[in-house]
């Protein structure tokens, strides 16, 4: 048996999220099919993460175990001329038996991207959050500051709790090593990178930082926001379009 590491990007728009789902198209649905048709086995690649509908994703880590003999050049190859244009594997490498996509990450980085001039080119549409109005920027950046550090993000998780393997609530508690905005021409972009993800928190704490850019709320009350361990105390989930998975490390 060997355990195969892809690197994989994908346009996320057309997608009903990363996990495989009855009656609708998944990211690991269509990589299932792909390496299905290539090898004849029946497969379910394991990502590092879940992305939601919508969500993009620029090195997504992918693990899945085959006794197919394929040279890991092939199975780039192979598997690009089955998948759609949306969905390319950028590398396939032999990993140790105990890796595993998700298990084995020790942190991750996305960034959510805003466009913020008045009329938003058709073309990137999918891909920003397009928001032309006013907002106070360095505001947002003081307010993205405060998340830093390990904290527990109840109030930026999604509303559903998530479940261990076992079925249990897991922790909440996420160290965030570095959180931030940055002007890049047009667009105002947030970089986030931490040691894990709770569900929807990345959006939500987009939602929030608008929030504190509209003046609803001011950079501090983002503390305040944390220690209510309440979700109804944060700004709306940002649209997913913005958002995509950077890297994943290990």
């Amino acid at each position: 048996m060997r355990n195969l590491k892809l690197i994989l990007s994908y346009d996320g728009s057309e997608f009903a999220g990363w996990q495989v789902q009855p009656d609708a198209v998944t990211v690991q649905g269509t990589l299932a099919s792909a390496i299905g048709r290539i090898t004849g086995e029946k497969v379910l690649p394991q990502g590092s993460g879940r992305t939601d509908a919508g969500v993009h994703a620029l090195a997504q880590v992918v693990t899945f175990v085959t006794e197919a003999s394929v040279p890991t050049a092939n199975f780039v190859k192979a598997l690009n001329d089955i998948l759609p244009a949306s969905v390319r594997v950028l590398e396939v490498q032999e990993a140790a038996a105990d890796f595993h996509a998700r298990h084995s990450a020790r942190g991750k980085i996305y960034r959510y991207r805003i466009y913020r001039a008045a009329i938003c080119p058709p073309f990137l549409a999918r891909y920003v959050w397009h928001y032309p109005y006013p907002l106070g920027e360095e505001a947002m950046g003081l307010a993205a500051a405060l998340v830093e550090g390990e904290h527990d993000f109840t109030s930026f998780a999604a509303a559903d709790p998530e479940r261990g393997r076992d079925g249990a609530p897991v922790s909440n508690l996420r160290h965030i090593l570095s959180s931030s905005w940055e002007r890049q021409g047009d667009e105002f972009v947030y970089t986030v990178r931490g040691s894990g993800f709770l569900h929807h928190m990345v959006r939500n704490l987009v939602g929030t930082f608008i929030l504190v850019g509209k003046g609803t709320l001011q950079a501090e009350d983002v503390t305040r926001i944390l220690e209510a361990r309440n979700r109804s105390v944060a700004g709306a989930t940002a649209p997913a379009s913005g958002l995509y998975l950077v890297n994943v490390e290990y």
